[in-house]
């Protein structure tokens, strides 16, 4: 009768103390079969060491409950105020209206986080923004004049930068270990994208199934209880620096033309989004333009997951131009797609394929941001970077406009191509003066 026995080997050696040996006996025979290696012997993978640094879980989650909405609210504003006052038009400019207040007032909340910290400053900052997005909402629902609509949208700039805020907890916990660092910001970057990819769609749901102010609501909800949930964990919090005597990023040596950059890579966003949405209503498809976007931010989403897997052999300024001169290439595809076929199936094929190339290129701009921003201003400079890609996103929105109306759909998908390679160009003018500057300040041997 066959007896089964688990043993370890008689060797010496360590990999065989590491793998566990099935011994089969038979008669005068032994059989040993090697059961492979143990789960826990293998190495876990970057993510899960990273989510096993304490206390990073709990901030994590917090974090991705209050980001969710950002890609909520907009969406939330325009269908609410478009259905009950019957015009598209006031609703793009109310949006508009609190994409520049942002653009004032973001910088400054930031600001205030690295002085006072984030717990201090984000939650009754969110709780302004909140109020905010109630505010439009009875505006909307009681029939208000249209000026209030406008004031109540503004008061939400006083939203925390979320993404920078978790960025900002990474750095101070990963410290001196900049190959965790950047699988940190790769994370971060995928989470921004499914944010950006789910939020919209969550929205539109709740308005089209309920009532048109349920996503300005569940938004709303969304963003104070993950705010609260995050600056609950205060062990990981970065320490607040009241008397920093650091430089602005704004006068940081490599920081504004990174800012520039960030500017061209938005209009890259805003561009693609208006002239996708033109391209497929022109075919009588305008629904499936959701879908066609989302499929651009799961390409991104899915390469910045890989590209935190993997370990650049190049300072993230030598990088940084191939990344964009990567993006721009992919970019072509769209072009080429919708103008030599038209097909929308094929079109949607060439975004999932186009947008691979956008995470890696803002997980190395990020990076360079934390790089170059003076120690005690990071939420600053990297709320300054989100800041330059709102206003790249409106731009790049505007001119895909034009060229939509002016001349074609197709024609428009040139302005995100055009937009990639400024974009290029300024990060090579980047590198260039970066390498100058680390050559001007090399010391003697």
């Amino acid at each position: 009768m066959p007896r089964h026995t688990p043993s370890s080997s008689s060797s010496p050696s360590r990999a065989s103390a590491a793998r566990p040996v099935l011994m089969t006996v038979t008669g005068d025979s032994i059989v040993a079969a090697d059961l492979g290696p143990r789960g826990r012997d293998r190495p876990p993978g970057p993510y899960r060491r990273l989510l096993s640094v304490p206390g990073a879980r709990a901030f994590t989650a917090g974090n991705l409950v209050a980001r969710l909405p950002q890609g909520m609210f907009s969406v939330s504003a325009v269908v609410m105020i478009a259905g009950t006052r019957g015009s598209y038009a006031l609703a793009g400019a109310v949006v508009a209206t609190g994409l520049a207040a942002t653009a004032v007032v973001a910088p400054l909340t930031a600001r205030l986080v690295d002085r006072h910290g984030q717990a201090r400053v984000a939650v009754p900052a969110t709780v302004i923004a909140v109020l905010g997005s109630l505010a439009l909402l009875l505006c909307v629902r009681q029939g208000a004049p249209d000026w209030t609509l406008f004031a109540a949208y503004a008061a939400t700039a006083t939203t925390p930068n979320t993404g920078g805020m978790a960025r900002a907890r990474w750095n101070h916990l990963l410290r001196g270990d900049p190959a965790a660092l950047h699988t940190a910001n790769s994370f971060e970057q995928a989470a921004d994208e499914l944010c950006y990819m789910l939020g919209p769609v969550v929205a539109a749901f709740l308005c089209g199934t309920f009532f048109p102010e349920a996503g300005t609501l569940v938004a709303a909800t969304l963003l104070m209880s993950g705010m609260l949930l995050f600056t609950a964990q205060r062990s990981t919090e970065p320490p607040a620096l009241p008397r920093s005597s650091a430089k602005a990023p704004l006068r940081a040596p490599g920081v504004p033309p990174l800012l520039v950059v960030c500017l061209a890579t938005g209009a890259v966003f805003g561009s693609l989004e208006v002239v996708t949405i033109a391209f497929a209503d022109e075919r009588g498809h305008r629904a499936a333009a959701g879908a066609v976007l989302a499929l651009q931010a799961a390409g991104s989403c899915a390469a910045g997951l890989l590209f935190g897997t993997l370990r650049p052999a190049v300072p993230a300024r030598v990088l940084l131009p191939w990344c964009v001169a990567a993006m721009t290439a992919l970019m072509t595809l769209p072009l080429f797609a919708a103008a030599g076929t038209g097909s929308l199936p094929l079109l949607a094929g060439t975004l999932l394929l186009a947008g691979m190339a956008t995470a890696p290129t803002m997980v190395t701009t990020m990076t360079l941001v934390q790089q170059r921003t003076p120690e005690g201003r990071l939420n600053e400079g990297m709320t300054l970077a989100v800041t330059g890609l709102l206003g790249g996103i409106a731009c790049g929105s505007a001119a895909g406009g034009w060229t939509v109306e002016h001349v074609s759909p197709a024609a428009g998908y040139g302005v995100p191509v055009t937009a990639a390679a400024v974009a290029l160009l300024l990060a090579l003018v980047t590198r260039t003066a970066a390498g100058a500057g680390s050559r001007r300040h090399r010391p003697p041997h």
